[in-house]
């Protein structure tokens, strides 16, 4: 399971932060490949964002699944990135590979960051299982 862990990219200009996750699957193992690729392109485009505090990435390949965990300034930040380019072609093209998604926001103390992962699989858990 190859994981990008935890990368600083911004300082907390407030005590709180945004955060920002989400578990993405694909429909086949053939599709895993290029959406990692995709994934990576993505990080490389978070890290560089306006408003971007911390990303990391966890890929369980052989489960189909990705999952993305990041901090942001506010919720303006995370729009603007995913509004620009890569990251809106690129989500419009892999729709049509996607199984399910779930994504989840909520605030925490920015001096808690990194984010862990327990706390993003927790939280996609009880929002799924709501949504079921």
């Amino acid at each position: 399971m190859p994981t990008i862990p935890w990368i600083r990219v911004g300082t907390p200009p407030h005590p709180e932060t945004l955060v920002m996750a989400s578990r993405l699957e694909v429909r086949s193992l053939r599709q895993v490949p290029g959406f990692l690729t995709a994934s990576l392109r993505l990080l490389l485009q978070a890290r560089r964002a306006p408003g971007a505090l911390g990303v990391s990435l966890r890929a369980e390949l052989f489960k189909r699944t990705f999952w993305t965990v990041s901090a942001w300034t506010d919720k303006a930040a995370v729009y603007a990135y995913s509004a620009a380019e890569p990251h809106r072609s690129t989500m419009r093209r892999q729709r049509a590979v996607m199984r399910e998604s779930t994504f989840v926001f909520w605030t925490m103390p920015a001096d808690q960051l990194p984010v862990q992962w327990d706390q993003v699989r927790d939280r996609i858990a009880r929002e799924r299982s709501t949504d079921a």
